[in-house]
């Protein structure tokens, strides 16, 4: 019987030869989602499953003395030698005893599950220590190339190690790599039996159809899971349990608050439309409230949603398409007056005048308003196309005072580490509370004064950002704060 790694499968062969028949193998192997595949005569089932695999057969073996286990498993019990990493510790710190903890309990969980850690508590620190004690091949999977390059420059300050990157057009795979989610997901058929363990950084990215490749494909034994916030949604939750393990440490902010995160405050600014603002406002819901009534008169189950397949449906039915158009224009034009107010303006450059000398982030909802700000300002913004040297040149400009404000998108959203902001304002943005978690993350680092961090949340009253805005502040991190 022989099994082995084929494009992120793993194939099970050669059970005719130990007098199994398709009934009995999937009778032995129930709980493994084997499959057969009549194409090359053989069980299939994902690579993820590799570890419950071997240990099947290996309570199997006293069963078949014809097994030969040794060669059937040597590519998992004795990995190639020239794969192995070779480092060693070259840190000079010393982790708390928060950071302690979390490195227990993922020991004790089997090496497999989620860490959940406040932005700024220390989850690479935690990481880390967890791949020196490891002493094994390893991959670290980050959602975007800055991240990436973050993780390059820990890796090399930790162990000495030149990693490998697979990501933003390099492919350069060694026992210790780092790839965005993406280039994980794409290249895992290839290199997916290479690497003992997996570090998912902002694991909540892993839960989509395709980015979960990135684990499925993976024979992978130990796997950790790091992340500011679960998944609310109870199917994303469980495919991460699925994919990697499940929750074995937990924290949340009021817990690190004034300890190893900064004091904080959140401050919600309500501001006026102008009389011209709304009545254009007011127009353009009705505009958008017609269509969507208009739509479920035809189709009960319509959802907004769905306006864009019927925006392009211009040869089939073009009454409904134009008319789909014309709505998303409306719905378009309105969040113009949510992000761009003039009130939200005015207050905006209150607060620039409040915090005078000191680094501020302003974070927007949509890249327009990110322009139109850095451009009424005249202070940069970072968007997600900018390129590699443009975004380290802008950090490192902000980081070092020439820059006295940054306004980003969602770019800093995530892994960007500023330790001295202490002040962060929100324009706009989505209703998630994980990405108003991330945001308020950005500015409770502790740093060198450990100055208290305030957050300033500026919502155009009256407009759908009032309900945005309290779906985000239903998280204990919000309501715990004036």
């Amino acid at each position: 019987m022989v099994v082995d790694f084929h494009s992120g499968t793993l194939r099970l062969r050669g059970w005719q030869d130990v007098g199994w028949s398709q009934a009995s193998v999937a009778e032995r192997m129930s709980g493994i989602p084997l499959v057969f595949d009549d194409r090359d005569d053989c069980f299939r089932c994902d690579a993820m499953w590799a570890g419950k695999l071997q240990a099947r057969l290996r309570n199997l073996e006293s069963d078949c003395s014809k097994i030969d286990s040794v060669s059937t498993w040597e590519w998992l019990a004795g990995p190639d030698p020239t794969w192995q990493p070779s480092f060693r510790d070259q840190r000079d710190i010393r982790l708390r005893p928060d950071q302690e903890q979390a490195v227990s309990d993922f020991e004790a969980g089997g090496r497999c599950g989620l860490l959940v850690m406040p932005t700024g508590t220390g989850k690479t620190v935690v990481a880390m220590e967890c791949i020196l004690r490891a002493q094994c091949s390893v991959l670290v999977v980050v959602p975007v190339r800055d991240l990436m390059y973050q993780w390059h420059e820990k890796i090399r300050e930790a162990t000495g190690v030149d990693a490998g990157l697979i990501g933003d057009g390099v492919h350069r795979v060694s026992p210790i790599s780092i790839a965005t989610y993406d280039s994980a997901a794409i290249h895992m058929p290839r290199i997916g039996d290479r690497f003992q363990m997996l570090v998912f950084d902002e694991v909540h990215h892993l839960s989509g159809v395709w980015r979960g490749d990135a684990a499925r494909m993976s024979t992978a034994n130990f796997r950790m899971g790091l992340t500011a916030t679960l998944p609310s949604d109870e199917t994303r939750l469980q495919a991460l349990h699925t994919l990697v393990g499940p929750t074995l440490h937990q924290q949340t902010i009021g817990q690190a608050k004034g300890k190893t995160l900064a004091e904080y405050r959140v401050h919600r600014i309500a501001v006026s439309l102008s009389e011209s603002e709304q009545n254009a406002y007011r127009g353009l819901s009705e505009t958008v409230r017609e269509f969507v009534a208009s739509q479920r008169d035809l189709d009960p189950t319509f959802r907004w949603e769905d306006i864009h397949k019927l925006s392009a449906a211009v040869d089939t039915e073009p009454e409904r398409a134009a008319a789909a158009q014309n709505a998303m224009r409306a719905y378009r034009a309105k969040q113009k007056i949510e992000d761009q107010a003039e009130a939200k303006m005015r207050t905006l450059e209150d607060l620039f005048r409040l915090h005078s000398g000191q680094p501020v982030i302003v974070f927007t909802g949509t890249n327009v308003m990110a322009r139109a700000v850095s451009m009424r300002f005249m202070v940069p913004c970072l968007l997600s196309h900018c390129a590699k040297k443009e975004r380290r040149e802008v950090l490192q400009r902000f980081a070092d005072g020439r820059y006295p404000v940054l306004v980003a998108n969602r770019v800093l959203d995530e892994g960007v580490d500023l330790p001295e902001v202490k002040t962060a304002i929100v324009l706009g943005g989505l209703s998630s509370q994980r990405q108003a978690i991330q945001r308020l993350g950005r500015v409770l680092r502790k740093g060198s004064r450990n100055e208290q961090a305030v957050l300033y949340e500026i919502v155009a009253d009256g407009t759908n950002e009032v309900n945005r805005s309290r779906t985000r502040r239903r998280n204990d991190a919000y309501r715990k704060t004036p």
